[in-house]
């Protein structure tokens, strides 16, 4: 018998009888990160409910998650609703609602998934990936946050921009690069590329080399991949890249690439952040 991937099992969604593209899930702990779940997986969940959906129209090209209240641990609902199919792309909305204390469904998460037949055409790519030491060459990341569960299912291995050892004020760059998959290796595919899509800690704690608090309020990612690309990275290692663009009045904003160690550009995704002094 093969063992589902902790990962299958945080993703793992149930259709109900109430309309199409009704599902019920539950909060994984495995995933859990400082009041909720980590934001990757919240994403994946959006993402995994599209391609659950019996009315889907290709692989998804853009996703964007919008955390309006932290998901409680325990039991969720996901509504994906396809409002726009054309002959090459679908457009869909999707919520995650939970009980609130009246019992009520309150909105948690609302999302937007736009998924597309891609047909072969002429390619380039202008964003090639940083020449940097290997995957073997470089440390794994052994340490995190207290109670922060999910940095535990990643093996991350900084080769520039780790967190900060001395929470000095002194920091003077945001940019951090890592090699990055599963610990437990797991073939990838595009919930597990919008999750690594938010792998990245807040850009605020490395510029500043201060561990304010933090959260992300939205977040976009674009997938440039498509199924071929991702069985070509398997159970490999991804490249990551993350840069703060922007700091001002309690909010910033950060940049993220994904190559495959092959060089292929998978995903990039952008993200504006709450911080708090």
């Amino acid at each position: 018998m093969t063992t589902q991937h902790i990962f299958d099992k945080a993703l793992a969604l149930h259709h109900s009888d109430i309309r199409v593209g009704h599902f019920t899930g539950t909060t994984s702990p495995d995933y859990w990160n400082m009041v909720g779940p980590f934001g990757g997986t919240t994403a994946a969940v959006v993402l995994q409910s599209v391609l659950r959906h019996p009315d889907l129209l290709g692989a998804p090209i853009a996703l964007t998650v919008n955390y309006a209240a932290a998901i409680e641990a325990g039991a969720f609902d996901v509504q994906a609703t396809a409002v726009r199919t054309n002959r090459s792309t679908q457009h869909w909305t999707v919520q995650i609602t939970q009980a609130g204390a009246s019992g009520a469904p309150q909105v948690t998460t609302t999302a937007t998934v736009v998924t597309a037949a891609r047909r072969e055409t002429w390619s380039t790519n202008d964003l090639p990936m940083p020449l940097v030491p290997g995957p073997e060459q470089t440390e794994r990341m052994t340490i995190g946050p207290k109670g922060v569960a999910w940095i535990g299912q990643y093996d991350m291995r900084p080769v520039r921009g780790s967190i900060p050892t001395q929470w000095d004020g002194g920091g003077e760059h945001s940019e951090t690069m890592l090699w990055l998959r599963d610990a437990d290796p797991r073939p990838l595919d595009f919930p597990a590329l919008a999750s690594m899509s938010d792998m990245f800690y807040p850009r605020v704690w490395l510029r500043r080399a201060k561990p304010v608090p933090a959260g992300t309020v939205s977040i976009t990612t674009y997938f440039h991949a498509d199924a071929s690309h991702l069985a070509e990275v398997g159970c490999g290692y991804l490249l990551g890249r993350a840069v703060g663009q922007q700091f001002q009045n309690g909010f910033f904003d950060q940049s993220a690439q994904l190559w495959s160690q092959a060089g292929a550009l998978l995903a990039t995704s952008n993200q504006i952040v709450y911080f708090k002094e």
